[in-house]
Order: C-alpha cells, then sequence, then structure tokens
C-alpha cells in the first residue's frame, strides 16, 4: 500500500483539510482536480506522478514516480482578501512541518519556495479564480540526487538527501495539512502581520545581494502586505510586489 493512499493518510488527518482526500495513481495536474470544482474548503487533491506539472511563471514541475509528495489545497478566502500572501502562507507551513516532522531546518525563499541547506525542496503555485484558490505544494521527498531536476533556477534537493534516510510521505502530508490549516486560519484573523515573527527568522533573502528585474540591491525584511523590501544600491528602499529573485554574483543561500 502506498504511503499516500487514503488508508494511510485518512487516520493521521487532525483538522478539517484533506475532508475530501482525492487520491490518484497519476494524473495531468493537481491542480485541475480542484479548479472549478465544487469541493468544499479544504479538499484536497493527491498524486503519486504528474504528466503535467506546473509550477511558478508556466515551468514544468518534474517528478520520479511515487518519489516526491504533489498535492492541491482548495481554499475558500473571503472575498476581497489579499491572495498573494497565501503562497507565503503556504510556504511559512511547509517549513514548519518539514522541521517538525523531519527534523530539518527549512527556510521560506520570497516568494513561493522552500529550502533546506541552501537548495530547493518545495514549490508553491497559487491559481486563483474571484476568492477561490488552488494551492498547489510539491515537495522533494524521497528522490536520489540523480532523480532531481539537472537544470534550475536554484539547486535541488530531496528530504532523504538531508536527512539520509526516507521520509514517509503520508505523515508529512498530514504534518503540512495541519500547519497549514492552522497558519491559513491565523492569516484570516490578522492577515500576514501576525506570522512575521514566525516567518521573518525563515527568510533567506534578508541581508544578501539580488536583483529582481531591473532593480539590483540588497534584500531585506518581508513586509506586512507580502512585499519583500530592497534597498536599492543608490540607497533608496522599494518594495517589491512580484518577481524572480536573482542572487548578485558570488551569493549562496544558506540555512541561517
Amino acid at each position: 500500500m502506498s504511503d499516500l493512499a487514503p488508508e494511510a493518510v485518512q487516520p493521521l488527518l487532525r483538522g478539517s483539510f484533506g475532508e475530501p482526500y482525492l487520491y490518484a495513481a497519476e494524473i495531468a495536474s493537481t491542480q485541475d482536480v480542484l479548479a472549478g470544482s465544487d469541493h468544499p474548503h479544504g479538499a484536497v487533491a493527491v498524486a503519486e506522478h504528474q504528466t503535467a506539472g506546473r509550477g511558478r511563471s508556466g515551468r514544468r514541475w518534474d517528478d520520479v514516480q511515487s518519489t516526491a509528495l504533489l498535492f492541491s489545497v482548495l481554499l475558500r478566502a473571503p472575498a476581497g482578501a489579499a491572495l498573494p500572501q497565501l503562497s507565503l502562507v503556504a510556504g511559512l507551513a511547509v517549513a514548519a512541518a518539514l522541521e517538525g516532522e523531519c527534523s530539518v531546518p527549512a527556510m521560506v525563499k520570497w516568494p513561493n519556495d522552500v529550502l533546506v541547506e541552501g537548495r530547493k525542496v518545495a514549490g508553491i503555485l497559487l491559481e486563483a479564480s474571484g476568492s477561490v484558490v488552488v494551492c498547489g505544494i510539491g515537495i522533494n521527498v524521497n528522490q536520489s540526487e540523480g532523480e532531481l531536476p539537472p537544470v534550475a533556477r536554484l539547486p535541488a534537493t530531496s528530504l532523504r538527501i538531508a536527512t539520509r534516510r526516507p521520509c514517509d510521505r503520508g505523515a508529512l502530508l498530514a504534518a503540512v495539512l495541519t500547519e497549514l490549516e492552522r497558519h491559513y486560519d491565523a492569516w484570516l484573523v490578522s492577515g500576514l502581520t501576525g506570522l512575521l515573527d514566525e516567518l521573518e527568522p525563515r527568510n533567506v533573502l534578508r541581508g544578501l545581494r539580488v536583483r529582481v528585474g531591473d532593480r539590483a540591491g540588497t534584500a531585506g525584511a518581508i513586509a506586512p502586505d507580502g512585499r519583500l523590501t530592497l534597498v536599492l544600491d543608490r540607497s533608496d528602499v522599494v518594495l517589491v510586489e512580484s518577481g524572480e529573485v536573482e542572487l548578485g554574483q558570488g551569493v549562496t543561500l544558506a540555512t541561517g
């Protein structure tokens, strides 16, 4: 039996997220299972393998059968909510779950990546229609070095590489869903402001030389509205709403 099969995961669930639990051995994308559906808030779609997985900015998300944790969660947010902040909410939840379940320090790279030992272990994809968000999460769990993407914007890793042991994907999924529900509920009450004390210590970009589009400078704190503070070379301070963050020459990421 797979560690992601319903009979393995459902007894581990501790909140309302994961009802219903929609499991597939193979599917184009878990995002497509929930998009435009009438499933309730907290519904989860999970796959052992995606044939057309996708990441941010239209990139492909490739995986090896039954090694990664690939799932989407349906979030029915209040009208007018600041939906882009949910990538940071989800990233924080994933980082907390990795630390609690796998005992590995995890950092958040604005706006939608989670890192372990300076390498990407997870990514977040938000796709919204009105106030309904399908939050896709991909976590590299049991891949070997040879099964990771050979070319990527960030060097990739897996939890198996970081911990030197295989990880139970079902237990990790249950932990992520628990943390996501907790952080989402906190976000509903106080927005991202109420999560900054937990998020900022995980802000892996802070103090590093970066470039975002045509602007270069030093990354600072994550603002209460989810934007990234950037101190430009001429000392002006701007808030970056979106964009690809490139590290300055010679800059490497660390876990903090």
